[in-house]
């Protein structure tokens, strides 16, 4: 299935002659304008407090509700990732970053609305100021979990589950140690 099948009218003139132009775009028959399907940007969080705990939540919302999750989210028009991890933070736990180190990215499918959105998932190491994180927005429950009880199999979106496994084996070899 291409990626932009649901779209069928070209987004500059209306037309119907709006079709698959390759893999990754359709071209207008009519007017000519090409729309590329290119990833939506999207931030997860590594935050880890004093006592060695990971802050995960629990998903509210639909894909993967009631799975784990780390938290995080899209990345709005205007915003650098940075700005987009620190919003996200703030609006599911309450927590204000100070700090926020890219880590990696990985290429991950949102199921939104029936349909499947491409993303790219930019994973932060980031620092919290004082206090204690209250769910809000789409999170359900965020709570502190400790790394010895991090299953990832708990973890709702691959990308996730894919990011955990490279966070634990990092700290594994480094002598944090982890656990699944």
């Amino acid at each position: 299935m291409h990626p932009l099948e649901k779209f069928a009218y070209c987004p500059v003139c209306g037309s119907k002659h709006f079709a698959e132009h390759n893999a990754k775009s359709k071209k207008c028959d009519n007017c000519g304008f090409t729309y590329y399907q290119n990833p939506s940007a999207a931030t997860a969080a590594f935050i880890v407090n004093g006592r060695g705990e990971l802050l995960v939540e629990r998903r509210g919302k639909e894909p993967a509700k009631g799975t784990l999750d780390l938290p995080g989210g899209f990345i709005d028009n205007g915003e650098t990732a940075e700005e987009g991890v620190a919003r996200e933070i703030m609006e599911e736990t309450g927590l204000r970053v100070t700090r926020a180190e890219y880590m990696f990215s990985l290429p991950n499918v949102y199921l939104y609305s029936g349909m499947n959105i491409q993303t790219l998932d930019i994973f932060f190491r980031c620092e919290v100021g004082e206090g204690e994180p209250v769910a809000a927005d789409d999170a359900a429950e965020c709570f502190w979990l400790p790394m010895a009880d991090i299953h990832t199999e708990q973890f709702g979106l691959r990308s996730i589950r894919q990011a955990l496994y490279l966070f634990l084996k990092n700290r594994q070899e480094q002598g944090g140690g982890a656990s699944r």
